[in-house]
């Protein structure tokens, strides 16, 4: 009884220190993602040696220079002036500071923000002076928003706000993917969950079915086990050297000989695609579901089966009607379970069809509609593009927080969904045989 309390107390321990790291993982993203597009208060900075800048405070810690003092992460924004967005400011070098409501919030197309102290309108373009009266003209079709942060009530800056949420799920991309919107890359990685979906979900489930009610049970049988088995634990990285050799080259490169032979060099379909990294992602997410469905096929009684071939059922009907309805719970745990490791995916992507920036989408309203030849992209990649290939990585870390939040959002929402449709079947097959 000793050892089994101490057992317990162990396993209590790991999933409460798991939850934890998973809540603190979840904070940390929330916070920083849904705090990025609030318009925050512009400061004018002036220092003891009589210069000026305009910022918005992103941090405050301890002074490493001046201990016993703070400093100060500002965003400076004015990239084109000052070459960085960011710039650390120690506040003994500061000799006052306020928040004039004259401070000017410019959102351009490129270059990113302008803080300006004074904007005038000239024909169609906006001059805008810094702090130190260094100008910059941008044309008015050039700019994003303008706004006076320091003048707004709490339901302008809400508007903004709003304003910006809707850019993000609407919108493309804009400088090097830092700013702008998500709405290809959202759009890339709910479609590619969809075909890789098709894919992995019926053959996953008729390979179960066939090993767990047809197989003859032998050395073969659990070879094939064994080998599912391990698949199941093969990097991804792997499967994705699989896919751009068999798929890409292999099929790809097959098909552009026989029917766009007119066409070549130039590829067609022997080149990365939303198909092909489907089906890289079908193959590595079959392996689920076929050990989930073949589980919730076991489970089941010996005797429901004997039951329904005794009342005169054939082996198939027992199949169709008995067995697979009441495993599905079962077997749409193993979908969600292939579902959320795909959509997390990076590197198959990699190596078999994103790209950074695609500019046609793959579903649109020209013939024949869907074109799963062309490369597309992801939230996933998007998120290792901006955080780790930027440039900038300063400015770059409020969309990695953005893209990481809306990709939970997006997983959460279709698992959700799932196990909601896994509840719904598992009641009604409960309470149809009461």
């Amino acid at each position: 009884m000793k050892l089994d309390r101490f057992f317990i107390a162990i396993t209590g321990t790991a999933l409460a220190a798991v939850t934890l790291m998973l809540l603190a993982l979840v904070y940390v993203v929330v916070i920083n993602g849904t705090k990025a597009f609030w318009p925050g208060d512009l400061h004018l900075f002036t220092f003891q040696d009589g210069s000026k800048v305009i910022g918005e405070i992103h941090e405050t810690e301890a002074s490493r220079a001046n201990p016993g003092s703070e400093r100060f992460r500002v965003k400076t924004g004015n990239r084109d002036l000052y070459g960085l967005d960011f710039r650390w400011i120690e506040s003994a070098d500061i000799k006052s500071s306020s928040l004039d409501e004259h401070l000017t919030v410019v959102e351009r197309m490129e270059y990113g923000h302008f803080f300006a102290d004074r904007v005038d309108r000239e024909d169609d373009l906006l001059v805008m002076r810094d702090a130190l009266g260094r100008e910059k003209t941008v044309e008015v079709d050039q700019v994003v928003r303008e706004y006076q942060p320091n003048a707004l009530s709490v339901f302008s800056k809400l508007g903004i706000y709003g304003e910006k949420i809707l850019e993000l799920l609407i919108e493309e991309p804009r400088e090097a993917n830092t700013e702008g919107g998500l709405y290809p890359a959202i759009f890339g990685t709910i479609l590619l969950i969809f075909v890789m979906s098709i894919v992995s979900f019926p053959f996953g489930v008729i390979a179960a079915i066939y090993m767990q009610e047809y197989a003859r049970d032998g050395w073969l049988l659990k070879i094939v086990r064994v080998a599912v088995n391990n698949l199941a634990g093969i990097p991804s990285i792997v499967f994705g050297i699989f896919g751009l050799g068999f798929f890409v080259y292999g099929i790809g490169g097959s098909l552009d000989q026989i029917f766009f032979g007119d066409n070549l060099p130039t590829p067609t379909f022997g080149t990365g695609g939303l198909l092909w990294a489907s089906l890289t992602l079908g193959l590595l997410t079959v392996p689920v579901v076929i050990v989930s469905t073949e589980e919730a096929l076991s489970v089941i009684p010996k005797g429901i089966r004997e039951g329904a071939l005794a009342l005169g059922s054939s082996k198939l009907q027992t199949l169709v009607r008995v067995v697979i309805p009441m495993a599905m719970p079962g077997m749409l745990t193993g979908f969600i379970l292939a579902m959320t490791r795909a959509a997390g995916e990076v590197a198959p992507l990699m190596i078999t069809g994103v790209v950074k920036l695609a500019p046609e989408l793959p579903l649109d309203g020209n013939f024949p509609f869907i074109h799963l030849d062309r490369k597309f992209m992801h939230l996933g990649f998007h998120i290792y593009d901006v955080g780790f290939q930027s440039p900038n990585v300063e400015a770059a870390k409020p969309m990695v927080y953005v893209t990481t939040l809306l990709l939970l959002i997006i997983v959460i929402s279709l698992t959700s969904g799932a196990i909601l449709l896994r509840r719904h079947i598992k009641n009604k097959f409960t309470t149809s045989h009461i």
